[in-house]
């Protein structure tokens, strides 16, 4: 059962942060304020002013049930986070010496965000696309849970957990434990992987 949550939890993260990249990067390309990048920021931040799990039961309940659109739900959810940290990134790295100096001596804009902009901003992504894998496996259990996650008989731990906790009142411990420990286990591993990355990418964290 642990097919469909780890072979979708990745595609599902990568494509959230893509499209948050990618938006990030839109609103941070005049390197200052702009009517766009105004704009889409404000549509992030009342993207984030809903409660994440409320806006992705509203969205698959829209959609239908099944773990795919359970999964596009969870990755439009996830967007603003992408977008927000790639534009504050960008932001901070355009603020440096070595990105003043490249400006004053007249580098290109194209050449500017390739050589020295983009390279500094990918490693709080890599580490945030991480840490989505795990996000988008508890997510995906709890939609599951709910009956709006995969689809009979299609395995998921989440649905495996909304089946079988009406086990217990009969001893039947195990059905609910091990689904558990395996959502448990597999966000745990990518946590400490996204932990392992960050110390890893993060120069200022290295002594």
């Amino acid at each position: 059962s642990a097919g469909p949550a780890l072979l979708v939890s990745p595609y599902t993260a990568a494509a959230c942060g893509i499209l948050g990249v990618l938006t990030g990067a839109l609103v941070s390309l005049p390197l200052g304020g702009s009517v766009v990048s105004n704009i889409i920021m404000r549509v992030m931040d009342i993207i984030l002013a809903f409660p994440a799990y409320l806006l992705a039961i509203a969205i698959v309940a829209f959609l239908g049930p099944g773990l795919n659109k359970a999964m596009i739900a969870i990755g439009f959810v996830g967007i603003p986070v992408y977008a927000r940290l790639l534009r504050s990134t960008v932001l901070s790295v355009t603020q440096n010496d070595y990105v003043l100096a490249a400006q004053s001596i007249g580098v290109g804009y194209g050449r500017l965000m390739v050589r020295h902009v983009v390279p500094n901003t990918l490693s709080p992504v890599i580490v945030q696309v991480t840490m989505g894998l795990a996000s988008a496996i508890l997510w995906a259990g709890a939609l599951g849970f709910l009956g709006l996650g995969a689809i009979p008989p299609e395995p998921e731990w989440g649905a495996i957990l909304g089946d079988s906790y009406r086990f217990l009142t009969s001893g039947a411990w195990w059905a609910v434990l091990f689904p558990g420990l395996a959502i448990m286990f597999s966000v745990l591993g990518f946590n400490l992987l996204g932990d392992g990355l960050r110390d890893a990418l993060d120069p200022s964290l290295t002594r």
